[in-house]
């Protein structure tokens, strides 16, 4: 039986050459361009493996993720991201990833990935594998973030894409005095007093770029 593969991807031309090389190999189920809509088709197609990016639209591919987890039907979860970043590989893997490629990587090293996980291994592009093994065993630099919950982090990226307190309200189906009540919590929590610490934290958690 053919592997079902589901693509997340905000660069649709990329997510689209990816499909295309996939598509002799695997079944390439669909291809999605944020986290919110990765949710809905996980659950929709049941792919075997998700291929996602972590920095999308609405909601990274880490809290997609940590959502799907929930979820009766559990994909293998291979993060394909532009970020040669040790830390995020790291928590990648504590969200519940089985493979981190970065994009600069040969396609061979996807296919790579993708059979690993299917053969319940786990698999690190190699040009940051001796970093990940070299890191200091200390907390990474975004983890002060792990403190929010996930509807936190939510409004904390929509936040720092620049959508305003009505807009998330909308997005997320909350009151706008809900939504300024989570910012002002998380500005608390964080120990920042304005708005540009905010989306900084979120940068660093590659939730934005």
């Amino acid at each position: 039986m053919t592997t079902r593969v589901l693509l997340a991807d905000d660069h649709l031309l990329f997510a689209q050459a990816m499909a295309e090389l996939l598509a002799g190999r695997y079944d390439v189920v669909g291809i999605v361009g944020d986290g919110r809509a990765l949710q809905a088709a996980a659950r929709t197609y049941k792919p075997d493996v998700i291929v996602t990016d972590v920095t999308m639209p609405h909601m990274s591919g880490l809290d997609s993720v940590r959502s799907l987890r929930r979820d009766p039907h559990v994909p293998k979860i291979v993060f394909l991201t532009m970020h040669a970043d040790v830390d995020l590989a790291r928590e990648c893997f504590n969200c519940g990833g089985s493979a981190f490629v970065t994009k600069e990587s040969a396609f061979d090293e996807l296919t790579a990935a993708i059979d690993a996980v299917l053969a319940n291994q786990q698999y690190l592009s190699p040009d940051i594998a001796a970093g990940l093994i070299d890191a200091s065993k200390e907390p990474a630099a975004g983890a002060d973030l792990d403190q929010l919950t996930s509807r936190q982090r939510e409004i904390l990226q929509l936040f720092a894409e620049g959508k305003t307190m009505k807009e998330i309200a909308s997005v997320t189906n909350l009151s706008t005095r809900t939504v300024e009540w989570h910012k002002y919590r998380m500005m608390r929590m964080l120990g920042v007093r304005r708005s540009a610490e905010l989306v900084q934290h979120a940068v660093r958690m590659k939730l934005v770029v």
